[in-house]
């Protein structure tokens, strides 16, 4: 039972640490701040992935539940050697979970600017852009959007 509590525990602290690349997403410290808004039409659309996280988290989270899963295996000697390679494993089960469970779909957006200029954004899938259609570049310091 302490097992399936950990696991659903350490499931919940990962899910926490998920970022959005998401057009329509802000963090804290992007509201309430000017941004520029620059005009496009959409030259081109093309689908990618968007890499997942690659924290401390996942790997500490899996070496601690693979840990307490080996060391609860065999008697006392058999426990410890358990423990620590169920550590090794779950470690790098975390860490390759962590990077599946937060890969996104995203969207690499080519938009023509009125100079003739091009400027390439990437931002998750959640919305759809069509070539030819007028959207708005909306920048807040290094952060770029495409919206509607």
């Amino acid at each position: 039972m302490r097992k399936y509590i950990l696991l659903a525990v350490s499931a919940l602290i990962l899910n926490a640490c998920v970022s959005s690349n998401s057009g329509s997403v802000y963090t804290r410290d992007e509201a309430r701040k000017v941004q520029t808004v620059k005009t496009g039409i959409v030259e081109s659309v093309r689908t990618v992935q968007i890499e997942g996280t690659k924290s401390a988290v996942g790997p500490v989270l899996g070496g601690v539940v693979g840990g307490v899963a080996g060391s609860s295996v065999g008697g006392r000697r058999e426990s410890v050697v358990v423990g620590v390679i169920g550590a090794a494993i779950g470690a790098a089960i975390g860490a390759f979970g962590e990077e599946a469970i937060t890969k996104k779909d995203g969207l690499e957006i080519t938009v023509k600017m009125p100079d003739g200029s091009l400027l390439a954004i990437v931002q998750e899938a959640d919305d759809q852009f069509t070539p030819g259609e007028k959207v708005r570049l909306i920048e807040s310091g290094d952060v770029t959007r495409v919206s509607h």
